[in-house]
């Protein structure tokens, strides 16, 4: 059984637009977006205003632990990633797995180095909990 997760419809239609631009771009999406696609058709849909405050959502901040060690990261679009400010594209690995999860939430995913737990421990900042509804 997998656990449910949440999306905005802002940030699925974000996602979503992303993902036909790259499939129109490239005519083969890879492995990482097809399970990103996946875990949008199976996401809760909500209004912003709606999503509970302790799920990670586009432009969130969360402490993660991950190979044994925590590490904060943000979940940004691609033109924003930046590895050495730990900011992690929606579309790598990490950043797919923990979309839509509660913070708690222990995840197993695939990485390109094998199968990895990610436990959210704590979403740090979230925008819609701060009221920007437009990031």
């Amino acid at each position: 059984m997998t656990a449910d997760i949440y999306i905005t419809t802002i940030d699925k239609e974000k996602i979503r637009a992303f993902i036909s631009e790259m499939h129109k771009e490239k005519g083969t999406l890879d492995k990482t977006v097809k399970k990103l696609e996946d875990e949008l058709e199976r996401a809760i849909v909500t209004e912003p205003q709606q999503i509970p405050a302790d799920v990670v959502t586009m432009n969130s901040r969360s402490l993660l632990h991950l190979n044994d060690e925590d590490i904060e990261v943000s979940l940004v679009y691609p033109e924003d990633a930046d590895i050495a400010q730990m900011k992690v594209s929606i579309f790598s690995p990490i950043g797919t797995a923990i979309l839509g999860y509660k913070e708690g939430s222990v995840v197993e995913w695939e990485v390109p180095s094998g199968t990895s737990k990610i436990h959210i421990k704590k979403v740090l900042y979230q925008p819609e909990a701060a009221g920007d509804y437009e990031l």
